[in-house]
């Protein structure tokens, strides 16, 4: 019996294998970060979220980033975006809270950037929107969930805290920035924060750079020992196809 349409639908199965198995750490690694995600308390911490879209037919339009109530920022200052509105929303905090000998009332709510008309962020495209966040309490640390919307009027609600991603890994995790905790290894790690202005902000951003770049080598490596073992399968069946019938 001829073995090509066993070859084909072999190769066929190998190539499907090879297109998931590539895909699934790059969706893994989709979703809206905070980027360094750990801060010292009482600074001032720069941070940037990263948004990428995940889209095939629709561009992010507008990223809500709610802020802590029960420890709230005094400071909230955001960095302008070519193409975007971005907007620092204060209000009544939900109780009154003792800071540094003060009771706060208000404080920043949440930070919004929102699209101009025709400006949006398409698929295999991310945006990074940076901000100044401070004094960081002294706690072990702070969720930020973030609202990303399309243009198609779709939402993504990254919300989940730690604890709800560990219980349940199909969760849409929110953006965590560390302070006393210690931040999770692998692909949650994102170097360490800044603080404005301070003498370190050089040794911080390359921390921040190398964390960003082992983990894109890591990504890399393994992307490209699953493409050579996918090469290696269909090498093996070709030769197995070729070799002569007996008798």
């Amino acid at each position: 019996m001829s073995r090509s349409p066993f070859l084909r639908r072999a190769l066929v199965g190998l190539a499907a294998g090879a297109v998931l198995a590539i895909g699934v750490p790059l969706a893994a690694s989709a979703h809206v970060t905070v980027n360094p995600n750990t801060a010292a308390p009482g600074s001032y911490a720069t941070v940037n979220f990263r948004v990428p879209t995940e889209s095939e037919t629709a561009s992010t339009v507008k990223l809500e980033v709610s802020l802590p109530t029960d420890t709230p920022l005094s400071a909230v200052l955001v960095q302008p975006v070519p193409g975007w509105t971005a907007t620092v929303e204060k209000g009544a905090l939900p109780a009154p809270v003792e800071a540094n000998g003060n009771t706060v009332t208000d404080a920043p709510l949440k930070i919004v950037w929102q699209a101009d008309p025709g400006v949006g962020i398409s698929q295999d495209q991310f945006q990074i929107f940076s901000a100044v966040l401070g004094p960081v309490p002294d706690v072990g640390h702070l969720v930020l969930p973030a609202v990303q919307t399309y243009s198609d009027g779709s939402v993504v609600d990254w919300a989940a805290t730690p604890d709800q991603v560990a219980a349940d890994s199909s969760l849409e995790p929110a953006p965590v920035l560390y302070v006393n905790d210690t931040p999770p290894t692998g692909e949650h790690s994102h170097g360490t924060a800044s603080a404005a202005p301070s003498s370190t902000d050089h040794d911080m951003d390359a921390t921040a750079s190398g964390s960003s770049s082992d983990s894109g080598t890591a990504l890399g490596l393994s992307i490209a020992a699953l493409v050579v073992a996918a090469i290696g399968a269909v090498l093996g069946a070709l030769a197995f196809a070729r070799r002569p019938k007996r008798g």
